[in-house]
């Protein structure tokens, strides 16, 4: 097992910067998932640490040892793709056992190796048949039994579980993180799926246009979004946005006011800047922290008034779209809730959830 280090990465093709400047490091053992929209450089940090393409500027480390211009053959990584990649003339056995063959690992210990991550995977009846003999779920698992059977020192893994559908998705990603507690060994996992990245990784990096926006544990990410891109990025559906006025009353009580939205902010919550007598900024508040009271309950600070628009019935919950004046919201509400298209009544903030962000700078106020 090993660390690894960006140290100040820059990606360029031509004159397009793909990565700027990308500092962050994986911790031994560490199950890290890069996560973020189509083209904002998550697969290419891993191409360039595979040794795949040629770092610009900066230096990638693995361990102790310095890898940016080591071909990756001499880096001892093992990569998992989103194609399956697997040799369709060889048998699941010879598939596992290829890799090992062409270092020149003596066959009893191939053998063993090769038992070894079969049991691991659930591939021991298989290892007979030839990839086009095999659901997609296995052929998944031999792919990662490929990777696992040369005890790298770092897994690679590039939206692994992309080409599964939903159901062998879920099994697959449970799998998965099961076969890390047991090898605690480090991976770098890639995925554009937030509800991946939450449900896997111990740390999650939050890219976006080639930057690191923030590094954290799932739950940290979730609680204290280091600014607006990360807050509507991660959960589902996304946080909720209105523009409002940052005031303060003669008590030097602290409102958020858009209309007749007018919020109270709990001491808790208020922003970490001086706070002149109005200020413009963007509210966040989640679609679980909105309750929906359909008799016009009102209390002072915490409610306004809204008209359903739209209700998507999920089963166990419902998502009901909400106007309030200009703006609509999301609230995630219990199944049985008496949410009806068009009905008239009040929605609740829970005022202590509520975020606050800069509207030029997008920097999370709170």
């Amino acid at each position: 097992m090993a660390s690894v280090r960006f140290d100040h990465v820059v990606k360029r093709f031509g004159s397009l910067t793909v990565l700027h400047d990308l500092a962050f490091e994986v911790q031994d053992g560490e199950f890290l998932v890069l996560v973020g929209p189509s083209g904002c450089g998550k697969s290419t940090a891993l191409r360039l640490l595979a040794g795949l393409e040629e770092v610009t500027a900066g230096e990638i480390y693995i361990g102790e040892r310095r890898v940016t211009h080591l071909p990756p053959k001499d880096r001892d990584i093992a990569m998992v793709f989103q194609s399956y990649a697997l040799y369709p003339h060889m048998t699941v056995y010879d598939n596992l056992a290829f890799g090992l063959k062409l270092r020149g690992t003596p066959r009893a210990e191939i053998a063993r190796r090769v038992e070894a991550v079969a049991a691991t995977l659930g591939l021991k009846d298989l290892l007979q048949r030839k990839p086009r003999q095999l659901s997609g779920g296995q052929r998944q698992r031999v792919a990662l039994g490929r990777a696992i059977v040369r005890e790298p020192r770092v897994f690679l893994m590039d939206e692994p579980l992309s080409n599964l559908d939903a159901n062998l998705r879920v099994q697959t990603r449970a799998e998965l993180l099961r076969l890390h507690q047991r090898l605690r060994t480090t991976v770098v996992y890639v995925t554009h799926d937030q509800v991946e990245a939450m449900t896997m990784g111990q740390r999650i990096a939050v890219l976006n246009a080639g930057r690191l926006q923030q590094l954290a544990p799932p739950q940290v990410l979730y609680d204290h979004p280091a600014n607006r891109f990360v807050a509507g990025f991660i959960g589902s559906p996304a946080m909720n946005f209105l523009e409002a006025e940052l005031t303060a009353d003669e008590r030097g009580a602290l409102w958020v006011v858009n209309g007749a939205l007018r919020l109270q902010l709990p001491r808790e919550r208020s922003p970490h800047v001086e706070t002149p007598r109005e200020r413009a900024v963007v509210v966040g508040i989640r679609p679980e922290d909105l309750t929906w009271l359909p008799d016009g309950e009102a209390l002072p600070g915490t409610t306004a008034p809204a008209r359903v628009e739209v209700v998507e019935y999920l089963g166990a919950e419902l998502l009901a779209h909400l106007r309030l004046g200009e703006h609509t919201v999301i609230a995630r509400l219990p199944g049985e809730s008496a949410v009806r298209p068009q009905a008239v009544g009040t929605v609740a903030f829970n005022t202590a959830k509520l975020h606050l962000f800069d509207p030029e700078s997008e920097r999370a106020l709170t």
